[in-house]
């Protein structure tokens, strides 16, 4: 009993300071980590429970560290950890960072919005709808905050010499890019964490969330340009010198490395999008590409190239994840999360309908105010077990997850990092966003998608 309350407790303590924001959150995260091991296990399991066996299997299963070490972690299409640090996730977002900075330090993010602005004759609207589109399918591959944060200062970009108000434009990139993350297994973490823990593929997300969030592109386009259409209007009287925008291939800063970028990018999309017949694991192919980005940095760009690029790694994102997965890990280990289950089965009378629209609306409602990082490794064990206790199936509840943690981070300006970064571009740009203009503008547009994921849920799957 005193171990679940410890670790109970813990989470909780954990969640509030991570909302708060007065520490970093990678610092919290591990603390709280250290304090489970400690606390929860060793305190909880052995010295109260005189259990050290149980101590010593729970510390073991939560670090997970056995799970690197097998042929299966590397190689095979099965299904990965469950239990504890999900070195898969770690991996794989390691391996991304890692190619995504090597592209950006080559000037890639830059020239692709300059280029896609370029083939629609740098006309706002046309460079509205494209960006929107941008936004969603580059975010299918590459972390949503990279993608806003070149996209948004592009905009600005253009907004000056365009004569055009940014924030619109910026705002329906943000809510774009998290939809488009929800479209594939790299495109957002909760679905990195809920693919690598029931062994997803690629290809199962796309055909999947994918197809839902198709749908909600196309309505969404037409909602934010509906909208934003009057915001966009370039003054009367205003004269645009075109002359004045610079080339896209201005943006190009070492073309040997451009060209290698692409090659690399062009590689992870295809070893990810067939992974599930190359027997491939992601974190096997998120190694991979780290390991090309590098050697082909080193030979391009020597040390100076590899500096940059490590020197921009979002290394506290990495130890955030480690230290959350050993909580959640103590949750699972004391029954918690299968406490959570039996509730939720209990309130939805084993009706699988009310079983999704909770899932859907209480994920996408409590990713609006804190971050869906930690609430997705949270309720991944919860609907396992929810599906074995009801009997639904487990990828129906996986993908009415994955949309609402995904989409519902949307609806505020602190439910997902994307929506961070965008917001402060545009102050920055002297353009400021306040709460009540940002959630006016974008619940609207988070419901919408939201009715469209549990609607085709509904029919597809029950």
């Amino acid at each position: 009993m005193l171990a679940k309350i410890l670790a109970i407790a813990i989470f909780l303590v954990m969640f509030v300071m991570i909302i708060l924001e007065k520490f970093p959150k990678h610092y919290i995260t591990l603390i709280a980590g250290a304090l489970t091991l400690v606390l929860v296990f060793v305190l909880g399991f052995g010295v109260v429970q005189h259990d050290w066996k149980l101590t010593g299997s729970a510390i073991s299963e939560t670090l997970n560290v056995r799970s690197i070490f097998t042929s299966q972690f590397w190689y095979t299409h099965t299904e990965s950890e469950s239990k504890g640090i999900s070195w898969s996730t770690i991996f794989f977002l390691a391996g991304m960072m890692i190619m995504v900075e090597g592209m950006a330090r080559v000037g890639f993010f830059r020239w692709l919005c300059m280029r896609i602005a370029k083939a629609v004759h740098y006309k706002t609207i046309p460079v509205f709808i494209v960006f929107m589109i941008a936004s969603s399918v580059l975010a299918m591959f590459i972390d949503s905050i990279t993608v806003i944060l070149f996209l948004a200062a592009v905009t600005i970009e253009l907004s000056q010499l365009l004569k055009f108000n940014p924030v619109p434009m910026i705002l329906s990139e943000i809510f774009c890019a998290n939809l488009g993350g929800s479209a594939t297994m790299c495109g957002d973490p909760p679905n990195i964490i809920i693919g690598t823990a029931f062994g997803y593929s690629f290809t199962d997300f796309l055909l999947n969330t994918g197809l839902i969030a198709a749908v909600g592109l196309v309505l969404i386009v037409l909602y934010f340009l509906l909208v934003f259409k009057k915001d966009l209007k370039t003054p009367e009287g205003v004269t645009i010198d075109i002359a004045a925008i610079p080339h896209p291939k201005t943006a190009i800063l070492d073309k040997k490395g451009f060209i290698v970028s692409c090659v690399i990018f062009a590689l992870a999309v295809v070893l990810l999008v067939t992974h599930a017949q190359t027997g491939l694991t992601v974190a096997s192919i998120g190694l991979g590409i780290a390991a090309i980005t590098i050697i082909t940095t080193a030979i391009t760009a020597g040390k100076k190239g590899l500096k940059e690029v490590f020197s921009k790694v979002d290394y506290k994102t990495l130890l955030f994840f480690t230290g959350l997965f050993i909580v959640v890990g103590g949750l699972e280990q004391t029954g918690i999360l299968e406490i959570i289950a039996g509730f939720i089965e209990k309130v939805s009378g084993g009706n699988a309908y009310i079983m999704i629209a909770i899932i859907i609306w209480i994920s996408a409602i409590a990713s609006a105010f804190i971050d869906n990082i930690p609430f997705a490794a949270t309720m991944v064990p919860v609907i396992q077990s929810l599906s074995a206790v009801s009997g639904v199936p487990l990828t129906t509840l996986a993908w009415a997850l994955a949309m609402g943690t995904d989409i519902g981070g949307s609806a505020t300006p602190i439910g997902a990092s994307a929506n961070v970064v965008g917001i402060a571009a545009a102050n920055a740009s002297g353009h400021s966003v306040s709460w009540g203009y940002y959630c006016k503008k974008s619940v609207p547009a988070t419901i919408i998608v939201l009715a469209i994921s549990t609607g085709i849920i509904f029919l597809r799957y029950l």
